[in-house]
């Protein structure tokens, strides 16, 4: 339904407000014309739109971390650098509670990925050295009033 490559900001925000709502709209009225299991449906679309838009504002735990970018780079909500990797930005769509299977969040399968963190050290001048003490460390979140004021202390925003 969706292709990675394509699914920006804008591409997001038409998947949550306009197909999906759309499709609530059509199952709202399939409850007032009585068809069985329309409610369910439209409970579990709503559950999903939740989600999504949880990735979509990108408030920790749902936002993009990458650790070779300092904090005034790190995206806010849902704006992924398609430079940064499926394995990057893929994660809030896991890391949303479960919609279908277990680990796997909004996404139909869990794919088989280790989050903790990369072999390897980083070097002393990757911007995260400090904090890590050199490990390669995927797990961690940022909010977005960090971001924020990040950027608004190196003059970014």
């Amino acid at each position: 339904m969706v292709n990675y490559h394509k699914l920006d900001r804008k591409n997001l925000e038409t998947l949550i407000y306009t197909y999906l709502g759309d499709w609530i709209s059509r199952q709202k009225q399939d409850i007032s014309d009585g068809v069985d299991g329309a409610e369910e449906k439209v409970s579990a679309a709503e559950h999903l739109k939740k989600r999504l838009e949880m990735i979509l504002e990108g408030e920790a735990p749902y936002d993009i971390f990458v650790r070779w970018k300092p904090i005034e780079k790190q995206p806010i909500g849902w704006d992924p650098d398609l430079n940064d990797g499926a394995r990057i930005n893929i994660r809030p769509f896991l890391s949303v509670p479960d919609v279908g299977k277990r680990g796997a969040g909004v996404l139909r399968d869990k794919p088989n990925i280790n989050w903790n963190k990369d072999r390897g050290k980083d070097v002393p001048s990757a911007p995260w050295y400090h904090l890590f003490n050199g490990d390669r460390i995927n797990d961690h979140h940022l909010t977005i009033e960090e971001k924020l004021a990040a950027r608004k202390r190196k003059g970014v925003l």
